[in-house]
C-alpha cells in the first residue's frame, strides 16, 4: 500500500495526498451483493433536522459485508480486493467452495487466490476467523465479536487491529485499539491480521469540495455562534469562548461521558489513555 502526493496543477491538488490503490484488483463490483443506500440528511421520519453538518454527496450502493463468518469449516478463495465507497478498509471477494460468493473485510496481506475459512479447525493464518480460545497469545486480530453469534464489532476501519493477551476460563484479555485492556467472552469469533489500508490516515483532502462529495456539510465554530445557539457563543468581540463543551454543555478535551453505573464496566481491566 502506498499514497501519492499529486503535482499542483489545481489549488485544490496541491497539498492533496490520495491512495496509491496497489491492492485494489478490480473496479466492478458484484452485483449480486449490492443493496440501495437512502440517505436521511440528517432528518429523522418527521423531516427534522436531528444532526448537524450531514446532506449532498455522491450516490452510493451498499456492499453486503459478511460480519458474521458464519459459514465455518467450508475453505474460500479470495476472489478480488475491492474499494468500499461505505468505509475506510477495503473489502474483499470471497468465493466458496459450493459457489456462493461473499464480501469480507480484508486484512492487510490478504492476496487474491489465496485460501480462508472460519470456525475452531481454522488455522491462525490472515483472514481466517477463529473463536478466541483457539487464538495463540500475542495474536493480532481484527473484527472482533462482543458477544458470540452477533458479529464483528471492534477493528474493523482501516489499519485497526486488536491483540490477544491472555486467557482465563471463559474469558480472554484483549487489549483494544484505543488502549483500552478489557475481557471478552472466549467463544467470540475473531479474525487474525490488521486491516486493510493502514495508510488511510496519511491521505489529505486538498479542499472543502472533496468533504461534499463525502456528504459532510460545513461546520460553523462555536465561538462565532450567539449565546442562544451554543454555550461558546457571545462576547463583546473576538472573546475565546470559555471553556470548550458541546452543544448540549457536555464538557469536551478530556470529560469522561462514560457512565459509572455501566453494567459493561466489569469487563474493563484497564482504561484507555487520555
Amino acid at each position: 500500500m502506498s499514497v501519492r502526493k499529486l503535482k499542483p496543477v489545481t489549488p485544490g491538488q496541491r497539498f492533496r495526498v490520495v491512495n496509491g490503490f496497489d491492492a485494489i484488483t478490480t473496479d466492478k463490483p458484484e452485483k449480486s451483493l449490492l443493496a440501495p443506500l437512502k440517505k436521511s440528511g440528517g432528518r429523522n421520519s418527521q423531516g427534522k433536522m436531528t444532526v448537524r453538518q450531514k446532506g449532498g454527496g455522491h450516490k452510493r450502493r451498499y456492499r453486503i459485508i459478511d460480519f458474521k463468518r458464519d459459514k465455518q469449516d467450508v475453505v474460500a478463495k479470495v476472489v478480488s480486493i475491492q474499494y468500499d465507497p461505505n468505509r475506510t478498509a477495503f473489502i474483499a471477494l470471497v468465493e466458496y467452495t459450493d459457489g456462493e460468493k461473499r464480501y469480507i473485510i480484508a486484512q492487510n496481506g490478504l492476496k487474491v487466490g489465496q485460501g480462508i475459512s472460519a470456525g475452531s479447525k481454522a488455522a491462525p493464518e490472515i483472514g481466517n476467523a477463529l473463536p478466541l480460545s483457539d487464538i495463540p497469545l500475542g495474536t493480532i486480530i481484527s473484527c472482533i465479536e462482543l458477544r458470540p453469534g452477533q458479529g464483528a464489532v471492534i477493528a474493523r476501519s482501516a489499519g485497526t487491529f486488536a491483540q490477544l493477551m491472555a486467557k482465563d476460563g471463559k474469558f480472554v484479555t484483549v487489549k483494544m485499539p484505543s488502549g483500552e485492556t478489557r475481557m471478552i467472552l472466549s467463544g467470540c469469533l475473531a479474525t487474525v491480521g490488521a486491516i486493510s489500508n493502514s495508510d488511510h490516515q496519511l491521505l489529505v483532502s486538498g479542499k472543502a469540495g472533496r468533504s461534499r462529495w463525502l456528504g459532510r456539510r460545513p461546520r460553523t465554530r462555536p465561538v462565532a455562534m450567539n449565546p442562544v445557539d451554543h454555550p461558546m457563543g457571545g462576547g463583546e468581540g473576538r472573546a475565546s469562548g470559555g471553556h470548550p463543551r458541546s452543544r448540549n454543555g457536555i464538557p469536551a478535551k478530556g470529560f469522561r461521558t462514560r457512565s459509572k453505573t455501566k453494567n459493561t464496566n466489569r469487563y474493563i481491566i484497564e482504561r484507555r489513555k487520555k
